[in-house]
């Protein structure tokens, strides 16, 4: 038996073979494969669209308690920090541990909301109760009048001058009326129905939210930690440093317009109230409540809190929906120069144009909670935006002004 003595050579030689990687060719195969993926991906998503919107509606409303836990944690906040900043170093000093407070100061901030929301129920509901109690047992009088005014004025005028054919569409017109309105009444029955439900199972959200929004508030530090440190991990670390001073400058924003409008908001619905008391307005404290509650939304806020206003009044006394214009229009004059400014300052550093045009974008998209965040929303774009134009252009050597861009005939920016 004869043995080769070079094989065990070879083998050894073909086992230490490396697989020389050319670094761009690897790129481009890593390239290639992820563009084959996403497309693969894009078009299972173009061909489930229906089932994955239906899946990720789920999930979304399964996962509706966090965010309500985070929105309670992120109106309340300001609350918390004050007490942290500013009344516990005064009261307890050094001597009781920053868990403690932290858990005492979450209790007190919750008792705050618990206070404001009692004042809003003892005193306000009530009065919208009852104000809407009346205006609902006015309706049938409201319709008597005007089928005693239809009398009248088939009586008054000759009706045997009129065309045969308006009489017929005439009668045409207020059978299809009564018709509507009895579908609207019977139609509203199930989504009374579907509202109690939706109702029921918003209040355990709410409930189940604000658990959450403790635990936020108890560990709001180690979260930001943790994500810091997983964004550290992944990501560049300039990255990430710009990103954490956008986060800081959107937060600034968000908050300072969201707390500023509310307060806002709150003043204006207050002096509302007090005047329309005085000069003895009907539904005063219905009528208040919705200039308040619409006024969150700039420009736009006190067209739609006025128009409905208007005509609940109306039912009442049409000089007194009169004398209400004069008066809301004088209110939102000294809410847009005097009030507003001075709350919120420049908290979005937006023009008015830029304003008007996420209220109506996101308005269009999100409805009313759109149009309410839809302002500070914009402007953290605006700013990320303006932001990394401003980079690219010091990294060119070029101004940042804009006036620097101008015409020299247009000289706006510089007046």
């Amino acid at each position: 038996m004869f043995y080769n003595c070079e094989v065990p050579h070879r083998v050894s030689e073909v086992i230490d073979l490396k697989i020389e990687w050319n670094r761009r060719y690897t790129t481009i195969a890593i390239y290639a494969f992820l563009v084959i993926a996403a497309s693969i991906l894009f078009c299972y998503g173009v061909l489930n669209f229906e089932q994955i919107a239906f899946h990720a509606k789920n999930i979304v409303k399964t996962l509706s308690p966090f965010t309500y836990g985070f929105v309670i944690a992120y109106i309340l906040n300001p609350v918390l920090r004050y007490l942290e900043d500013k009344v516990f170093p005064v009261i307890f000093g050094n001597r009781v541990s920053e868990k403690l407070q932290r858990g005492l100061a979450i209790l007190l901030t919750f008792a705050f909301a618990v206070a404001v929301i009692t004042i809003f129920f003892w005193i306000v509901i009530p009065q919208i109760m009852a104000s809407l109690y009346n205006l609902a047992s006015s309706i049938p009088d409201y319709l008597l009048q005007a089928e005693a005014f239809v009398n009248w004025a088939i009586q008054v005028i000759p009706t045997e001058n009129l065309p045969e054919e308006f009489m017929t569409t005439l009668d045409e017109n207020l059978e299809s009326l009564y018709n509507t309105v009895y579908n609207i009444v019977t139609a509203l029955l199930p989504h009374v129905f579907n509202f109690t439900r939706n109702l029921t199972t918003g209040v355990l959200n709410v409930i189940v939210g604000i658990i959450i929004s403790v635990y936020m508030f108890m560990s709001k530090e180690l979260f930001f930690a943790q994500l810091k440190k997983a964004l550290y991990a992944f990501l560049p670390k300039e990255t990430v440093n710009r990103a954490i001073d956008l986060t800081h400058e959107a937060n600034g924003i968000f908050s300072g317009f969201i707390t500023g409008k509310i307060i806002d908001s709150l003043i204006i619905g207050i002096l509302c109230f007090g005047g329309l008391t005085l000069i003895k307005m009907p539904y005063a404290m219905l009528v208040s409540v919705i200039v308040g509650v619409t006024n969150v939304i700039p420009y736009f806020g006190p067209f739609f809190g006025a128009i409905p206003s208007f005509f609940i009044i109306l039912t009442a006394s049409p000089t007194k929906a009169l004398i209400f214009l004069v008066f809301i229009l004088v209110l939102q004059q000294f809410d847009g120069n005097i009030l507003g400014p001075k709350i919120l300052g420049q908290s979005t550093g937006l023009s008015a144009f830029w304003v008007i045009f996420a209220i109506m974008l996101f308005g269009k998209l999100f409805g009313f909670v759109g149009m309410f965040i839809g302002v500070p929303t914009f402007a953290v774009i605006y700013s990320v935006v303006r932001s990394i134009i401003c980079s690219k252009l010091q990294n060119k050597k070029m101004p940042t002004e804009t006036s620097a861009y101008s015409s020299p005939r247009h000289n706006l920016l510089d007046q």
